[in-house]
């Protein structure tokens, strides 16, 4: 499946059906008197967080949706049926923007969250709703009114507990894909990752949701590279799991390269509990290791720790060091 994090769509509610001029014709009934019924109400938009989704690719195909327009009034004060709605069904995490992009409609945080983007409009009165002792005859009514149209944007920032961050190729593929079931692509080049992916991480019996994104190099906040596009997909973290390779020549700099992308893009990141960790350590012996652990922990200011997803060395430590941020952060909101 393609993925797809962000979309821009046509939304219309229906217009209300008119209302009906009819007059009561019935044999032997001489005054029959007004009898049209009133229109029917137009469709809403609706847009609704379901489970099962977690890319926007179906808006894609399909980027025009219309709701119905209301049923007319009917003879015999018979008033027209609604008409049907149309819902956006959308992943669990996507964010409604109007047409500028940045104004926020509503954030779809959980799965069953329903939202009317779009109002139909009301129907029109029959003649029957105008006649009066001095009016007994109307032979008029009201049209429907006009449903609501509008251009509005989707954009997807997937829920996950734990972000991973790096250079690429600094690992952050084989750490998913060594700790859970997700099978992202691993490859001995930059870049391997193209889009966002998710994995369930279990440790001691306790199970949180990863998010791996594509690598960051200087300039991304700029749009080097693949930029920092998908970086949204991380803003929901509870906390970042920020990988450097033992493969870099300078293991600080690309710390320092990575956290400044950060703190350029914003969004809260730069303020995120941070656990930093040197990977892929099976490719050096001991003393190359305590020497790039050691200028790691100096530009971080704390230990890293050490990974080796191929050997399964200090796996079980990293996840539950993220384990014990995240519930941290779990027992704050409720808290609060």
């Amino acid at each position: 499946m393609k993925f797809l994090d962000e979309a821009k769509v046509y939304i219309r509610s229906g217009d209300g059906g008119a209302g009906a001029v009819s007059f009561r014709r019935e044999k032997f009934i001489e005054f029959g008197g007004p009898d049209g019924g009133d229109g029917g109400r137009g469709g809403d938009v609706w847009v609704e967080a379901v489970n099962g989704l977690n890319t926007l690719i179906d808006f894609r195909y399909q980027q025009h949706f219309k709701a119905k327009t209301g049923t007319h009034g009917m003879g015999r004060n018979r008033t027209g049926a609604k008409g049907s709605d149309v819902t956006l069904k959308v992943p669990v995490g996507t964010q409604i923007f109007e047409e500028d992009n940045e104004t926020l409609i509503v954030d779809m945080v959980a799965e069953g969250q329903r939202y009317r983007l779009a109002a139909g409009g009301n129907g029109g009165f029959g003649n029957a709703h105008f006649k009066s002792s001095t009016n007994q005859a109307p032979n008029w009514a009201n049209p429907g009114l006009e449903g609501e149209e509008k251009t509005i944007w989707l954009r997807l920032k997937l829920i996950a507990d734990a972000g991973l961050v790096g250079l690429p190729n600094a690992g952050k593929s084989t750490f998913l894909a060594a700790c859970t079931r997700a099978r992202p692509k691993i490859a001995n080049y930059p870049f391997t990752t193209l889009h966002p992916n998710l994995g369930v991480a279990t440790v001691d019996g306790q199970e949180f949701i990863i998010a791996d994104i594509p690598g960051l190099i200087e300039g991304a906040h700029e749009g080097v590279g693949i930029g920092d596009r998908f970086l949204g997909h991380v803003e929901r973290t509870r906390v970042l799991l920020h990988l450097v390779s033992a493969q870099e020549e300078d293991v600080a700099k690309a710390y320092k390269t990575v956290k400044h992308e950060l703190e350029a893009y914003g969004g809260g990141l730069e303020d995120k509990p941070q656990i930093v960790a040197l990977s892929q350590i099976d490719v050096l012996d001991d003393e190359e290791l305590k020497a790039k652990s050691k200028a790691l922990a100096k530009a971080c200011g704390s230990p890293p720790l050490l990974l080796s997803a191929v050997t399964n060395r200090g796996m079980t430590e990293a996840l539950r060091a993220l384990r014990d941020v995240i519930s941290a952060a779990k027992a704050g909101e409720e808290q609060a």
